[in-house]
């Protein structure tokens, strides 16, 4: 059997189906209301291209009581999503500024369950310069100095159950054109940030926002 890999583009392919994928990559599950609104489409356009989708394997469907719910099916998806963003201002919009226009979006922003932009592009940045991560291009290394690192800030080693996610692993940022972090601990630093109150996130975006002092004391907490 041969890779359908002209079916999955045909289901990415499509405008609305895009901006709704897209929408998604900000890890929350959204009703098909607001994924209609997002695609600027009618609700029952976007029940079509939803069932397209989940039916394509890209999304899957969260009931919760009366309604339903649509996020990414895995980090897989999200990580074709991320290198298709990356992809398409290369080859189609050359020698203009890469990424979002929106500075915030920019700056700091979510990608599916970690830190991205700018913010997470330093933070990668420091965390190889401490000798916490060896950056080898496309795959990234926790050292034994990162394992004591993150350790005594609250990461628990021992709790990797049945997540078949690498621990750390590179992720080619959208905007920035270089590595941030993704992985198990991509995704436990996103959460250190929120519950520590370092950062907001703005509504209805991507972009998180850092709090009055949560800049200050992100910088302080990996070194930045």
């Amino acid at each position: 059997m041969q890779p359908e890999i002209s079916t999955i583009g045909s289901l990415i392919g499509d405008p609305s189906r895009a901006r709704m994928l897209t929408a998604l990559m900000g890890g929350k599950a959204l009703t098909a209301t607001e994924l209609a609104l997002e695609a600027d489409i009618s609700a029952q356009t976007a029940t079509s291209h939803l069932s397209q989708l989940v039916s394509g394997k890209l999304l899957v469907v969260r009931k919760q009581g009366r309604h339903k719910y649509f996020q990414l099916a895995n980090q897989q998806v999200a990580e074709v999503l991320e290198s298709l963003l990356t992809l398409s201002t290369v080859l189609l919009i050359p020698n203009i500024a890469t990424g979002p226009t929106d500075p915030e979006l920019k700056h700091a922003r979510i990608c599916y369950d970690h830190l991205a932009g700018e913010a997470g592009v330093e933070l990668y940045d420091a965390l190889v310069s401490q000798k916490i991560i060896v950056d080898n291009q496309e795959q990234t290394h926790l050292t034994d100095l990162g394992r004591a690192f993150f350790n005594e800030r609250g990461f628990d080693f021992s709790a990797k159950g049945r997540s078949k996610r690498p621990l750390c692993k590179s992720c080619l940022d959208w905007s920035e054109r270089t590595n941030h972090l993704a992985g198990r601990l991509g995704q436990w630093i996103l959460d250190d940030l929120f519950e520590h109150a370092m950062v907001t996130r703005r509504a209805d975006s991507r972009a998180v926002i850092f709090t009055a002092n949560g800049r200050k004391r992100f910088k302080a907490r990996y070194g930045l």
